[in-house]
């Protein structure tokens, strides 16, 4: 082992190391498990309490009620299907590359060197920050909207260092 210069196999190992590598997904509080539990409910009380204007001839109350489940299924789709969304954010001494993917499946892909990217805060007293913005090149992107203002916050704390890391350059470690 020697010290010194390191040789290009190693720097270019270095600069392509991320600094910084984080997904972020929407948040959802009701997993399968739960939705199953919740729809079977429904599915329950709806079919207990259509039974009395069964009884009574009103017939077409259990019909609104079975509408009212098919709505409530439908809206619980719905809900599952825009978590599919996710940004990816991966900071290299070379590259900052942000892959924003819709819940339809739709890529768009930001790319920038860190010596020219910084980050823009719209911050509110009240409420903390509202919105964090990776600007470069008079190209501005919304990132981490799917965060709420405090978790925003720690996240922009980590970007930023992950930025000010990679600007400085790779890090060369003996081996």
């Amino acid at each position: 082992m020697t010290l010194g210069k390191p040789n290009s196999d190693d720097v270019a190992e270095a600069a392509e190391k991320p600094v910084f590598d984080a997904t972020i997904t929407p948040h959802r509080s009701l997993g399968q498990d739960g939705f199953r539990i919740v729809m079977t409910l429904v599915c329950l009380t709806s079919i207990a309490a259509s039974i009395p204007f069964m009884v009574l001839g009103a017939w077409p109350v259990a019909g609104f009620f079975g509408l009212d489940i098919l709505a409530l299924f439908i809206a619980f789709k719905v809900n599952f299907n825009a978590a599919r969304a996710f940004e990816r954010i991966v900071v290299t001494p070379l590259e900052v590359l942000l892959r924003k993917v819709s819940h339809h499946g739709r890529e768009k892909i930001w790319r920038s060197n860190p010596a020219w990217t910084k980050l823009e805060r719209a911050d509110d007293e009240d409420y903390g920050l509202l919105e964090l913005s990776l600007v470069s090149r008079g190209q501005r992107t919304v990132v981490a909207s799917a965060l709420s203002p405090e978790e925003r916050e720690g996240f922009a704390q980590a970007l930023g260092t992950a930025l000010a890391k990679a600007k400085r350059g790779p890090d060369f470690e003996p081996a």
